[in-house]
């Protein structure tokens, strides 16, 4: 059971109970005024005066997913500070230890999809403070209002022994300060027209639990070769603010999250600047269709993110029906990746044989800090211009590639018919006997193989593409086949394989080309 130590004065020993659907838990209040004295004695305090209260407790095994602590702040507040520290005992291997998150929502309450939210920086600091005019990355800054704030825990996993804890408050009164306006990254970059752009959609930053600053993601990306990033932080859109002096002409930012629930991640890619989407929930609380149309009704995408991740809460429970994309690769190449890709490549198998709407892929780097490269891998996409509406449509649609850098270069289409041609993610329109060439031209993977993979599998493998020499990397890959053969035809580039039969990493993949008439 949960126990609250007061180490100061002021604590409401009220009792706890279970709040919601959503597995949650309320602690006792702290207080630090009450009644009539909540708003004199403010006003009379020395600026700069600090009063602290620090609870202590235990979070059992078997905890909700989140545990709320009130805080109880009177009148005449200026900044809004919480330290917090956790044991960390050792565990036998195989056995989870203890990870305990933190964030915090203000006076307006904790309701799912709320106003309340003020911030969230999970595992990745050990303090915060909220200001009028400033706040720790991952948070909000705004004034600190009278009434009842909630400092939320998110008790991530627990050691058998249980979770000891220990929150420190500190309120300094003062003058409020000025918040100020928020300025925002335009949506538009100067583009080339319609045209192939280069984007990673999934980073993280120090306003989450990345160790790299905008300015150092920025230039990274731009150093990739990438025309467009968008902004993902963990369950936070602290970051939308700050990133406008980073955006130019020749990058485009467009602002997001990354929704961390506790049945895997989703990036919310191109959502209206300040939106907060809320993650309490679980697969089971059926509640992720409203949060999903609340990211489209932003202007986003919904894209489940690592789709069979090994860490606890990353793989995706929610199926894809709310899916407008599939990150199929995130970050270097690893064997989740593979299952992640076969698995997308079923459900357009499903798609095709069921006559339903087919879910495009992508990749991004899920970049936190050194060595993660940004812009491995990266999303190629065809747009009419370099845009936030532009590049989601071209997005949503699959005129897509994915390429693990700037130097691989992919053309993929197919031939058949009365001159018809299509690209990726369209539609070759011809008769199933109808003969069809399907072609691909590749720039900058030397060593690699092509591999046609259609809804029946591997039909055709290239020999490797030449490994030195002035055409390193560089070759074209033509199959011959019918849409009664083959009811789409999509493109991967691999490296050499190093544990055969098993396939060498992805250097690249595209989506498909969809063959026979509707």
């Amino acid at each position: 059971m949960c126990e609250d130590h007061p180490q100061h004065g002021g604590m409401n020993r009220r009792g706890l109970f279970v709040t919601g659907a959503a597995a949650t838990l309320t602690l006792g209040s702290v207080s630090f005024a009450s009644g009539a004295e909540r708003r004199a004695p403010a006003r009379d305090r020395a600026p700069g005066a600090k009063e602290t209260r620090t609870v202590r407790g235990t979070l059992p095994t078997g905890s909700p997913d989140y545990v709320y602590l009130p805080v109880e702040v009177p009148y005449g507040v200026s900044e809004f500070r919480v330290a917090y520290t956790y044991e960390k005992p050792t565990v036998p291997p195989g056995t989870q230890g203890n990870a305990l998150d933190i964030g915090v929502f203000d006076e307006r309450g904790t309701e799912l999809g709320g106003k309340g939210f003020r911030g969230w920086s999970g595992g990745a600091r050990t303090e915060f403070f909220i200001r009028a005019d400033e706040a720790t990355p991952g948070y909000l800054p705004g004034r600190v209002r009278e009434g009842t704030w909630h400092i939320a825990l998110g008790p991530y996993t627990v050691a058998p022994e249980g979770l000891p804890y220990e929150v420190t408050i500190t309120l300094t009164y003062g003058a409020p300060g000025r918040t100020p306006k928020p300025v925002y990254p335009p949506e538009r970059a100067k583009g080339r027209g319609r045209a192939w752009y280069r984007g990673d959609c999934h980073l993280h930053s120090v306003h989450s639990d990345g160790r790299r600053t905008l300015a150092e993601i920025a230039a990274l990306a731009r150093a990739a070769g990438l025309d467009f990033i968008n902004s993902s932080e963990h369950n936070t859109h602290a970051a939308h603010a700050h990133w406008a002096e980073h955006a130019g002409g020749d990058l485009l930012i467009m602002l997001g999250e990354e929704v961390t629930t506790r049945n895997g991640h989703v990036v919310a890619l191109g959502i209206d600047p300040g939106t907060f989407i809320d993650w309490r929930y679980r697969a089971r609380d059926n509640r992720f269709g409203k949060y999903a149309r609340k990211i489209r009704d932003a202007g986003g995408l919904v894209v489940p993110a690592h789709p069979h991740a090994t860490c606890v809460g990353c793989n995706w429970k929610f199926g894809f029906g709310e899916a407008d994309a599939i990150e199929a690769w995130n970050g270097a190449y690893t064997p989740d990746d593979e299952i992640a890709l076969a698995d997308w490549d079923s459900q357009l198998v499903a798609s095709v044989r069921g006559g339903k709407p087919w879910i495009p892929a992508m990749g991004n780097s899920d970049a936190h800090r050194d060595p993660d490269r940004i812009g491995g891998p990266q999303t190629v996409v065809l747009a009419d211009d370099l845009t936030r509406e532009a590049i989601q449509d071209g997005i949503r649609r699959g005129h897509s590639y994915i390429a693990e850098s700037k130097s691989v270069e992919l053309t993929f289409s197919a031939a058949g018919g009365k001159g018809r041609h299509a690209g990726i993610g369209d539609r070759l329109d011809v008769d199933l006997d109808a003969p069809v060439t399907v072609r691909l031209d590749v720039r900058g993977a030397p060593g690699c193989t092509v591999r046609f993979v259609t809804d029946q599998g591997v039909l055709h493998t290239s020999a490797p593409l030449p490994a030195s020499g002035t055409d390193a990397g560089t070759g074209t890959v033509e199959w011959r086949t019918t849409a009664s053969y083959a009811a789409y035809v999509r493109a991967e580039v691999r490296h050499p394989a190093t544990t055969p039969p098993l396939p060498g990493a992805l250097t690249a993949f595209t989506n498909p080309v969809f063959l026979g008439r509707m």
